[in-house]
């Protein structure tokens, strides 16, 4: 609403042209430019990156289309369900294996989404749409194996001129919409780069220095700010059907954090018993005077290893 009378493509494209400027800018300053040679000589990664930027554009753009039109309530409960979707890929296309609590997880939300279709008198297709493409992004991010900053620099990089040719073409026809709202709608316009990449990159910075159970917690809080816009600013219609929906959904999402968070807390307290007992061993063979250097030093791996083989066991999805 604050980019009226911009449309969803034109404001799509202004979001794909500045926020390669910013995440320039961002690679400018940690002046990181070596992985662009290792990515031009890696034609599959190359293609990986360009299906990435193609489910990232599906999700803007239908994300930018659902707020301009009045569905900011759904567009926010697609990415409420994002993670189950990313768990359900999980399992159909990686093969992971689920704990039973996220199998009740998931299928909560599926009762959930179809108590929404009742409620909306259809299948909830904006939230299903965006979740999924979501999840199909993070999945082929995955694949991509990069640094968020470089990973997003390409991908904006693959949508520059596709959307800097369709705003020239805006310009030139006299349908562009940034010049004509006067300055402050530009720099909105401008903005939605900064909105964008800025969140991301900071995202980056997190996941090396807060723990993952508290940053898959932070996730949460992008839809639940959209679902009280939707209501509080927007006052969309809530029946009573769709607030049951919408309470499965917040259940299932309780199920997960709470099962990650006990499973987390799970493999710490293994990993430190592993590592004391094998400090403990090493010890009484050093009073001994058995011990070798080989012995006492492999312990601790071993004990990592064998952390790292319960963890994995556990089915956890990221």
């Amino acid at each position: 609403p604050l980019l009226k009378p911009s449309g969803a493509i034109e404001i799509l494209a202004h979001r794909m042209v500045w926020s390669l400027a910013v995440v320039g800018v961002a690679l400018l300053v940690v002046r990181r430019w070596a992985w662009i040679g290792e990515l031009a000589r890696d034609p599959r990664k190359l293609g990986l990156i360009a299906v990435a930027a193609a489910t990232i554009t599906v999700n803007w753009g239908l994300y930018i289309w659902a707020v301009n039109n009045g569905q900011v309530v759904e567009a926010s409960l697609g990415y409420f369900i994002n993670p189950l979707v990313t768990i359900a890929m999980g399992v159909l296309l990686l093969g992971e294996r689920l704990r039973p609590v996220q199998w009740i997880a998931v299928a909560t939300g599926l009762t959930a989404v179809l108590v929404l279709a009742i409620g909306y008198g259809r299948p909830p297709w904006i939230s299903l749409i965006l979740a999924f493409s979501f999840a199909t992004y993070g999945l082929v991010k995955k694949k991509v194996n990069m640094g968020g900053l470089e990973s997003l620099a390409a991908e904006t990089a693959v949508l520059f001129l596709p959307a800097l040719g369709f705003l020239l073409w805006l310009a030139a026809t006299g349908g562009s919409t940034f010049t004509a709202g006067g300055a402050g709608h530009g720099v909105l316009l401008a903005a939605t780069g900064i909105v964008t990449a800025v969140p991301l990159i900071c995202f980056g910075a997190a996941a090396i220095r807060v723990p993952l159970s508290t940053l898959g917690l932070l996730q949460y809080l992008a839809p639940v700010f959209q679902f009280a816009l939707g209501i509080v600013y927007f006052h969309e219609e809530m029946p009573p059907e769709r607030w049951a929906g919408f309470a499965l959904v917040w259940l299932a999402l309780s199920l997960l954090t709470w099962d990650a968070l006990r499973n987390a807390r799970r493999n710490r307290t293994l990993a430190a018993k592993l590592l004391a007992t094998a400090a403990a061993g090493a010890a009484t063979a050093t009073a001994a005077g058995t011990a070798t250097p080989t012995a006492v030093s492999s312990a601790p791996a071993e004990a990592d290893a064998d952390a790292d083989r319960t963890e994995i066991g556990s089915g956890a999805t990221p």
